[in-house]
């Protein structure tokens, strides 16, 4: 049976549901759960999502959703399907734009504004120990050697939603009910009793795909199609340099096994027609890189 709602991990349905004038005030209550009492959202506005760097050699960033509140707080918000190398690395990279972004010309005295990225992923960290493996709100912050917070101003915010398990009886919170609307959202046919608030009825009737016109869906469909293809390119490319590299048993022929796979896994996301600029940002390569790789396959075979 045909999907009734939008899946929000594809890019069509994230910008529908939350990316759109329209759609604002479902981003501002879902950010709203996230942020402390000072920094609660009563307005935004959205800003261009494509900041260049300094100059033209420098690398420019894209993001999925970029907004500043009324109050003057910074929102950089970041849909994660799949696992990349360094992606905490790009977070913090990302978040030095919307900084720099508030240097004034002529005489100031450096004072910022807040800014807060929240990464929305579709996968748990690995590097995580036991206790914190299994929690879906990872939130970091500067802190000095006594584990006090040395900059309040910069924040960063994890969603790491697979491991957000709380069935439609166990939805408690406005928190609860927007991580389960991102988990569950299309696998639902009827709009659950414990969601009939406003907010997610308005939620709702933009996520229902029979509404759409015709161009909406054919772009809904291509993205999801998209989103599809990517998690089981990604999926087996690791799964394959994993066990490429127990069948080694070393770690050396683990990272080389690995490094085979990322190589395969840009051959299989070019052949599946994801654009070169795209592979690079997901696996966290340049376009040179994967020119290299691509063309190391071709003389190979």
């Amino acid at each position: 049976m045909k999907e009734k709602y939008i899946n929000l991990f594809t890019d069509f349905g994230f910008k529908k549901a939350f990316g759109e004038e329209a759609s604002k005030e479902h981003l501002i209550s879902f950010l709203n759960t996230l942020l402390p009492e000072r920094h609660q959202i009563e307005e935004l506005q959205f800003c261009n999502n494509e900041y260049q760097g300094a100059t033209a050699l420098d690398r420019k960033a894209i993001f999925d959703l970029n907004c500043v509140s009324a109050t003057g707080e910074y929102f950089i918000v970041e849909l994660q399907k799949a696992k990349q190398n360094f992606f905490k690395d790009r977070s913090v990279f990302y978040a030095t734009f919307p900084i720099q972004q508030q240097a004034q010309r002529g005489d100031w005295d450096f004072r910022l504004s807040a800014v807060y990225t929240i990464g929305i992923l579709d996968f748990v960290f690995d590097d995580e120990d036991n206790a914190q493996r299994d929690e879906v709100i990872h939130r970091v912050q500067l802190k000095n050697q006594h584990h006090q917070v040395f900059y309040d101003k910069l924040t960063f915010i994890y969603l790491t939603l697979p491991n957000f398990r709380k069935t439609e009886d166990q939805l408690d919170t406005l928190q609860d009910k927007w991580f389960f609307l991102f988990r569950h959202l299309h696998e639902l046919d009827d709009i659950p009793p414990r969601l009939r608030e406003k907010v997610f009825l308005s939620l709702f009737e933009k996520a229902s795909i029979a509404r759409f016109e015709p161009e909406e869906r054919q772009a809904y469909e291509s993205s999801l199609k998209y989103y599809r293809d990517l998690k089981n390119v990604i999926d087996t490319a690791r799964e394959e340099g994993r066990e490429e590299g127990r069948a080694e048993g070393k770690e050396e022929s683990e990272q080389i096994g690995y490094q085979k796979a990322r190589a395969e896994s840009v051959m299989k996301m070019l052949g599946h027609g994801i654009p070169e600029a795209e592979v690079a940002k997901l696996l966290d390569l340049t376009l040179e890189d994967i020119q290299e790789l691509t063309r190391g396959r071709s003389n190979d075979e």
